[in-house]
């Protein structure tokens, strides 16, 4: 079962869905706006990406700015907290089967973690 982290307000959000959809799956959607991650579901999705916390920060967000997060300084406990109090700080979407996940960004990426069709 697919999971999308979905932004329907964001056009690659929107495209990465549809693109799902037309290979034949129908993903769990969460929207992470309304339902913000945990720090311990944002943990686990950091590492079946196979990145750092600050790869996944929207950095052209006013509140990416207002926070300070652009400081090297700051741990990974602390840019994950701020993308938990502030889910638009999340790049979007993010597509996960399993222990695999990806950003989808482009679109196309997120059919890097379906089942091959037959």
């Amino acid at each position: 079962m697919i999971t999308l982290y979905h932004n329907p307000r964001c056009s690659k959000s929107r495209d990465a869905l549809a693109l799902l959809r037309e290979q034949g799956q129908e993903p769990e959607v969460i929207l992470y706006m309304q339902t913000p991650p945990t720090a311990k579901s944002l943990k686990a999705l950091l590492a079946k990406l196979g990145i750092g916390a600050r790869d996944l920060l929207r950095t052209g967000e006013d509140a990416y700015k207002e926070l300070g997060l652009a400081d090297e300084t700051l741990s990974e406990t602390a840019l994950i907290k701020a993308m938990v109090e502030n889910p638009k700080l999340i790049e979007r979407p993010i597509a996960v089967n399993g222990d695999k996940a990806v950003i989808g960004r482009p679109p196309e990426n997120v059919l890097r973690i379906i089942p091959v069709r037959k």
